[in-house]
Parts: C-alpha cells; structure tokens; sequence
C-alpha cells in the first residue's frame, strides 16, 4: 500500500507539473498580446501609408549615417593614381580593357603610356594556352623590378586582370607576392575597391564569376583614338563546353548585352568618325537579347544543316541577325564585321541579310579546329567533316566572293597521324583566306583534363602544326592571286609599317593591301591627302599569302563602289 501511494504521487507530479507549466504559458502569452496591442496602438496608422498624408517625423539625409547596402561607395584614389595597362590574348581582352580603364577613369585616375611613370600595372591576361601565360609570368618578373625601386611612400601595385586572374588566383597570390590586386572578367566595377584595399599593403581578390554581368551600362573607352575601327562586345561566355577549351571556365556561362545599349554604343563610334566595327563574343551567332523584348510563342532557334549542341537553347528574345540587321542600318558608310562565331548557328536567315546588306563584310570567320571525325566528336563540336564541308557550300551559294578564315588545332588527344591528315586535307579543299594554327595545350578545369590523355608528344605536335602553316599558306596565296587585276575597295588605316612612303589598308575580306599613297595615272590627281577611315579604289597588282600590293586609282565610299568588281 505503501508503494501504491507513493507510486501515485510518481504519477500525478507530472500532470502538476504540466499544468503549472500550461498556467504559466498562458500568462505570458497574454502578457506579450497586450504588448503587441500597445505598440499597435501607438505605430503608424493606415493613413501613414498615403501619399498625401504627412510622416510623423521628417528625417533628414544628414542623420542617416549608413547608406543602404545597395549604394556602391565611392573610392577615391591616392594621389599615386597613374594606370598602365597591357593587353594580352584575343579582342575580348582588348575590349575588356576598354571597360576597366571606362571604370578606373570615372573614378579619378589617370592613364599612363610609360610603365615606369605608373603607380598601378594592370596586365589584362590570356588563359587559352600555356605559352599566353608563360608570357605574363615573365612580365611580372620585369614589372617586379621596377616595384622593389619605389620607396614605401610611393609604393607600386601590381595587377592581374581577366582570364588568368580567374583560373590562377591563388597560384598568382602566392608566387613571389609578384601581384597586389586579382581580378576575374566579371569583377572590373569592383577595381576602385580592390585598389583601395591594396593600398594598405594588402594583396585582394575578386575572381568571382557572374550569371547577368555584361557591363551594358559601361561605355567604353577606346584605348586606340585614332584608329577607324573599333571592337564591340555583345556578349560573354559561353555554352558550348568543347572539352579543350577553358572559357566557359574562366568567363562563365553564356549571356547577351540588351541590343539597345549595343546599338547605343556604335551610333556613338559612328558619330566620332569610326568606320568599321568588329561584334565580339565567344559564340557570337548565339546572340539571344531576352531582356526588353519578349517573344513567348518563338521556338528555339534553327541551327545550321547537319549541326547539334549539348545545351539547350534559349526560347524567345531577339537573335542575331536582328541585331546585325539593326546595327548595319546605323550607318551605311559603316563596315560590320563579327567574331567568333561558331559553325551551328548559321541559318539561311544570316547568310541572306550579309549577302544583301553592303556594309556588312563578305567575310566569315568559321572555326572547323579538326578535319577528322574522330577528333571532332572526341573536341565535342557538334559536327562532322561532311557537315562542315555543306556549310561551305551553302556559304559559297549565298554569298558570292566570300572570304573564308578558321581556327585549328592541331595535336589534341590521341590524335592520331591519319586525323592530321584529314585537316591537311580540310585546308587544302576550303582554301582559307586566313587562319589561326595552334598546338594543342591543355588546360585544367576543361572535359579533356579530367578525361582525355595528352599523349601527343611536343615535338610531333610542333611538327604537324609546321605542316599546317605550310598548307594553309600554299591555299592562302593560290586564294590571293586570284585577285591579281582586280580593283578593290580598301579602308585605309594609315602607313605601311614596312614602308612609310606606302599606305596600307584591309579590303572587304579583311585582307591587308599595300600601295603607294600617289596615283601612278599621270591624268588622276587627288586634291585631298588621304586619311585613316577613307575608302580608296585600289587596282592589285601582286599577291603573297599574307597580303595585296596594288595602285591606287582614288577616293571613293563605301555605298557608291562595291567590295568586287
């Protein structure tokens, strides 16, 4: 008995517990509702949320001390604000540079020309092959000479922009303390902070990759005044993940500028005397302008004949031969030209607006990289030799006089010398105008890193690449002498570098000609020097693979003389 009771008790102090403890809820429950009916009663009021009805209180911008998150601060310089900036790699690079110093300017600095003037060396890098970086590291090396020179109260920075910067950030920080600043292809409106930072001493990196970045509202500054022809970016990124290549790696996925800010920009270059413009982007033809113009009920975009890619396309938005179109009304005594594309994505749709619009160039880049099927699958193009080949044709059909310029590669994985073979024969049966040959060099972070084998030795690499630039130059001048006794209409870009007595220029197949700036007719006289951005009539009289000799016949312009005759 005994034992029941206190069991019992055992039994019951739980539910006392429980109820004093559901007591004590309640009560504070009610203590926190008749707080919160308090602070109701004396906040805001429905008419608060008016217009027109007066805030119980003005505050004054003075007495807010901190600025909203979304307000980026101003960095002034230092007075040591002098910026020296090299470019390394391909356009995209030389535009990037545009940008960076378009930021840097609006922020107080100054630009230097001479390196050992400069408080700040910004390199603006290449990361597509090894000897690219080599090359930098090199550089460093010199540029860190000249910063262990300067005393401590004018210390000088040093900077890695662009691709580099975002695959090798960490080695570049650690390596000698060669570098101050880091900056990926997507981090340039961070450059006044990172200055500023680096300015105590410290080294700082932004490496970060953005899925929107296209700097639409930057307009950029180009580095080269007096030249007539400028380079526009469209876009950045890119999708396409061929297993050699780093650049999805290092500039990040695939998205376009709004086409109002690209034709905003070369109504800018036209109104200050520019008279060609090259849009750029990784895969150029790609273009896709979803931002300001929505078509709900647009399938995805038609590929080339023959083509296919891993991604999926874009659904909608405004593509690229809108905007070639839009661009190449701008101005009609405006050259368009566009690089790189890729081979997919050329419908008939493009190949008819360039064959019918004068100002837009009848030269197209189209990198094939490989004649060999087997490589080709192995790179992930999308293509085989024979669909490439059909594109040609087609090219050929619908643009008469085309000019043709490519990529290869040569030496990629398990290459075998059957696969050079093939390519031998690609370039033999195209015969480009022009061509860009490199040895394979592969890349961390790419699909052939982690799966494929570089098992091709250097030396063969190097002797297939020598057999390459044989070929292609052999096809190069057959292609050339073909317009022996043709006249051609040429945009002059200033003297020949060889021969000051002579001007040079590049035809309507980018193809540079050469020629004396005084007419040889004794009845033609020109009252007028001529200037870089004029259009001349230029008879060829000699060739080689890599350029025109001929003798000027006079001035012209682009709408009244066509690109062949």
């Amino acid at each position: 008995m005994k034992y029941f009771r206190l069991f019992s008790r055992a039994r019951l102090w739980p539910c006392h517990r429980c109820v004093f403890s559901t007591a004590s809820g309640t009560r504070e429950t009610l203590k926190k509702k008749e707080e919160l009916i308090s602070r109701l009663s004396t906040g805001p009021q429905l008419k608060d949320f008016f217009v027109n009805t007066k805030p119980a209180k003005t505050v004054s911008p003075a007495d807010d001390d901190d600025p909203p998150p979304y307000i980026t601060p101003l960095y002034p310089p230092s007075q040591n604000n002098k910026i020296y900036l090299e470019t390394y790699g391909c356009q995209m690079n030389v535009n990037d540079t545009e940008i960076a110093w378009s930021i840097l300017q609006q922020n107080g600095y100054v630009r230097t020309h001479i390196e050992t003037e400069a408080d700040v060396i910004f390199l603006v890098t290449c990361s597509v092959r090894e000897k690219a970086e080599q090359t930098i590291w090199n550089r460093l090396q010199q540029f860190a000479t000249l910063k262990r020179k300067r005393s401590k109260d004018n210390r000088m920075r040093i900077g890695i922009l662009g691709c580099m910067a975002e695959r090798l950030k960490q080695e570049i920080l650690e390596r000698e303390n060669l570098v101050d600043i880091v900056a990926g292809p997507d981090a340039y409106r961070d450059l006044p902070r990172l200055l500023a930072v680096a300015e105590s001493g410290q080294q700082v990196a932004n490496v970060l990759l953005s899925v929107d970045e296209t700097y639409a509202d930057i307009m950029p500054v180009h580095t080269s005044a007096s030249s007539k022809s400028a380079f526009v970016s469209i876009m950045r990124g890119c999708d396409n993940m061929c297993t050699y290549c780093i650049v999805p790696f290092t500039r990040g996925r695939e998205r376009s500028r709004p086409l109002h800010s690209i034709i905003e920009e070369v109504r800018m270059l036209s109104s200050q005397g520019v008279k060609e413009v090259t849009l750029l982007g990784q895969n150029v033809n790609s273009y896709c302008d979803s931002s300001s113009v929505q078509f709900p009920n647009v399938g995805s975009p038609s590929l080339s004949r023959g083509f296919s890619t891993i991604y999926k396309h874009k659904k909608g938005g405004l593509r690229f031969v809108d905007l070639l179109d839009k661009v190449s009304q701008i101005d009609p005594e405006m050259r368009i030209r566009f690089t790189s594309p890729h081979p997919k994505d050329f419908p008939d749709e493009v190949l008819q607006l360039i064959a019918e619009r004068h100002n837009i160039c009848k030269q197209i880049h189209i990198p094939a990289q490989s004649g060999s099927n087997r490589v080709l699958e192995s790179m992930r193009r999308g293509y085989s030799k024979e669909a490439y080949l059909d594109l040609i044709q087609n090219i050929r059909e619908s643009i008469p006089g085309v000019s043709l310029s490519s990529d290869f590669i040569t030496g990629f994985c398990q290459e075998t010398e059957e696969d050079h073979q093939q390519t031998l024969s690609l370039l033999r049966e195209v015969s480009y105008n022009a061509a860009y040959l490199f040895a394979y060099s592969m890349r961390k972070k790419t699909r052939a890193y982690h799966r494929l084998q570089d098992d091709v030795p250097p030396e063969v690499k190097q002797r297939r690449l020598e057999e390459l630039i044989s070929v292609f130059r052999e096809e190069a001048e057959r292609v050339n002498k073909r317009t022996v006794e043709s006249t051609q209409l040429v945009l002059v870009e200033g003297p020949s570098k060889r021969s000051p007595a002579e001007l040079c220029g590049r035809n309507d197949g980018n193809t540079k000609v050469i020629f004396s700036e005084t007419p040889k007719a004794d009845n033609l006289a020109l009252e007028n020097k001529i200037q870089p951005g004029d259009y001349v009539l230029v008879k060829i009289t000699s060739s080689s693979s890599q350029s025109l000799k001929g003798t000027l016949l006079g001035l012209t312009t682009l709408q009244k003389s066509p690109a062949y005759s």
